[in-house]
């Protein structure tokens, strides 16, 4: 197979290509290299199986080219980060929602199957849990950066859902709650390798907000063999599925476990979200997906314990981390 990664140069793609090179596919990265970074995927550079490109998916020439010559389009390229989003909402926009539109119709025009990589931030405030793909979207004000992420990604999926009902393209919509694993990296708000460096170099571990907030980690090899799953299987066309682990955590004890694995004498200290981000910010207490849509068609299921997930990221970063600070 011939599988084009738009966002192949980030934390998830560069892993996504291991995976497809390491089975025998030939794999071209696009990448803009804004959040995502070449040395991501250096080690995969020498494979003649890869090819690197340097780009935007706002660049119409150049996706329709790429994706000619591809037989599956993995779309992964966006804005990510909360940080990031609430500090550059207009490049967010853009490339989230006008990126997305570009490789549709290039898709489109050639046949080409394509699978949209969403978020958990699409269900926006709805604390229920776990969460199935059809629960509600509870959205706060459109003036707040989160949920005009939140509906950009949602603009996303209804495009890849229209170009299958209209035109037939074959599009698949995964979304994915709070992936992590190495490479990720925490400049823009991801908050595991954050905690990870701050406990390293002895910082305090900074927990936005009252840290009762539950999340669900999933390791990002058991994400990649949901999205290779997804795009193997020819019943997943024109559906939606979550991608996630049902492992629940607070935000307190992710920070306290953190500390505890790096053999770190950190502290945890809590910073209002109107400090951290922007006046009037919104976050959800809770959100853990249902997963049994892609479990019932794939068989897929997470194999990977937030333990496991959490010692990869600190022996990552512990390589990345200066030796005297460590």
């Amino acid at each position: 197979m011939r599988c084009l990664i738009t966002g192949g140069g980030g934390f998830i793609g560069s892993h996504l290509a291991e995976a497809l090179i390491a089975r025998g596919d030939d794999v071209s990265i696009l990448d803009a290299l804004t959040t995502g970074r070449r040395e991501n995927a250096e080690h995969l550079l020498d494979s003649p199986h890869i090819r690197f490109h340097i780009g935007s998916v706002l660049d119409e020439a150049t996706i329709r080219e790429l994706v000619e010559a591809s037989d599956v389009v993995v779309h992964l390229a966006a804005s990510v980060g909360v940080k990031l989003i609430v500090e550059r909402p207009l490049d967010s926009l853009r490339n989230n929602i006008r990126g997305t539109e570009v490789v549709l119709e290039a898709c489109a025009d050639r046949g080409r199957k394509v699978l949209v990589t969403s978020t958990s931030e699409i269900y926006g405030k709805n604390a229920n849990g776990p969460l199935r793909e059809d629960a509600d979207r509870v959205l706060g004000s459109p003036y707040k950066a989160r949920w005009s992420y939140s509906t950009a990604k949602a603009v996303d999926e209804i495009y890849a859902h229209a170009y299958w009902k209209e035109r037939g393209t074959p599009t698949i919509v995964a979304r994915l709650f709070n992936c992590i694993g190495p490479r990720q990296s925490g400049d823009y708000g991801m908050v595991v390798p954050g905690f990870v460096r701050q406990a390293l170099t002895g910082e305090d571990v900074t927990v936005y907000g009252d840290g009762e907030q539950r999340r669900c980690f999933c390791h990002v090899e058991d994400t990649v063999r949901a999205l290779i799953g997804l795009i193997d299987h020819p019943d997943a066309v024109g559906d939606v599925f979550n991608v996630g682990s049902a492992e629940e955590i607070s935000i307190n004890d992710l920070a306290a476990l953190v500390i505890e694995m790096t053999g770190s004498s950190s502290q945890v200290v809590h910073i209002p979200y109107d400090e951290a981000y922007e006046e009037g910010f919104e976050d959800m207490l809770r959100r853990v997906p249902d997963t049994t849509k892609i479990r019932e068609l794939t068989g897929w299921r997470t194999t990977r314990t937030l333990e496991y997930a959490l010692a990869d990221v600190i022996e990552h970063e512990r390589r990345r981390v200066p030796s005297g600070l460590v």
